[in-house]
């Protein structure tokens, strides 16, 4: 069968090498160049976690984590992760117990000695099997076991000039230019680096009182040594545009450095900018309609379960 992906984010890099698996005649079409900084899939690290509070997301992420060790284990830095949360009842504790993944909670000593800070009467949840994922040496890891042609720097304005069986749609924030009814939002989120020298720290999660989901987060940068962001905390924008670092919140994402880490300058010495494509829920969206497969699958937090979606894209392309 002959399949043509649109959009050679991780979710098409990971779809196609999941077609490859099967046997599909596979071409990835790519509007920019690629290892452009456009979208969501650039930069050298991505949070890798099996810690959600809920179990399906946790079932997935031990699905996408196979998929890791069997394309290449080196694609992880088990570093380790720790959820910090002012309320005990927001962990992941028991989707985690539920899905047989151990855990330990960790004491205010315990976190400082592993670089961080524990606000008075928080609580820290401490997973071994995290950390992060070597974001672009992924992307072409995928590419390079699915040796799969790439064509680069031409936009697809229309799924009918593909000559292909099957298109799958993985084209990021750009999906609604050739999906047009799929409930998604794009926003322009922030990022910082910050210098740290030594081991790599555990990523870290600040969970959200009022959602229950990430407010702050941080995790290793093998260059600079630690990355932060501020989740969901962009505001509404233009794919087709280029856009800036939101100064404010990278005085927001120093801040939280400051109370964090009290090892590392809070001064950045980088920041950049990534695209969110969202659902009202932040679940994915892969679906088949005719000819046309549909991967909308990051939410903001979508890179760690690669693996999985893009072997669901698959079955549903060659269904």
């Amino acid at each position: 069968m002959k399949v043509a992906v649109v959009g050679a984010g991780v979710m098409g890099c990971a779809t196609a090498w999941a077609l490859s698996e099967r046997g599909a005649d596979v071409t990835v079409h790519e509007q920019f160049a690629l290892d452009h900084d456009r979208g969501s899939s650039h930069g050298r690290t991505r949070i890798f976690r099996l810690a959600y509070p809920e179990p399906h997301w946790v079932e997935l992420a031990q699905d996408a984590y196979e998929g890791w060790k069997q394309l290449d284990p080196s694609l992880l830095g088990l570093y380790g992760l720790i959820e910090l949360v002012p309320d005990p009842a927001l962990t992941s504790a028991q989707a985690l117990e539920e899905r047989g993944v151990p855990y330990r909670l960790l004491d205010r000593d315990e976190v400082r000695k592993l670089g961080a800070t524990m606000p008075d009467g928080w609580t820290a949840l401490y997973i071994a099997d995290a950390g992060v994922v070597f974001a672009d040496r992924a992307r072409h890891a995928f590419l390079e076991a699915a040796g799969v042609d790439v064509e680069t720097n031409r936009r697809v304005e229309s799924t009918d000039e593909l000559d292909a069986d099957v298109v799958v749609v993985t084209a990021g924030s750009w999906v609604r230019d050739l999906v047009p009814d799929v409930p998604v939002t794009v926003s322009r989120e922030t990022l910082a680096y910050f210098r740290r020298v030594g081991p790599p720290l555990p990523s870290i999660v600040d969970l959200n009182t009022e959602t229950g989901g990430h407010g702050m987060y941080s995790l290793h940068d093998p260059v600079h040594g630690l990355k932060v962001g501020a989740h969901h905390a962009g505001s509404p924008a233009d794919p087709d545009t280029e856009g800036t670092p939101d100064s404010a919140l990278v005085e927001r994402i120093s801040a939280w450095v400051s109370e964090r880490f009290p090892d590392v300058d809070p001064e950045p010495v980088e920041a950049q900018t990534c695209l969110y494509t969202t659902t009202a829920d932040e679940g994915f969206i892969l679906e088949r309609h005719g000819r046309v497969v549909v991967g909308s699958a990051c939410s903001g937090h979508g890179f760690k379960f690669a693996p999985a979606v893009g072997r669901r894209l698959a079955d549903l392309a060659l269904a």
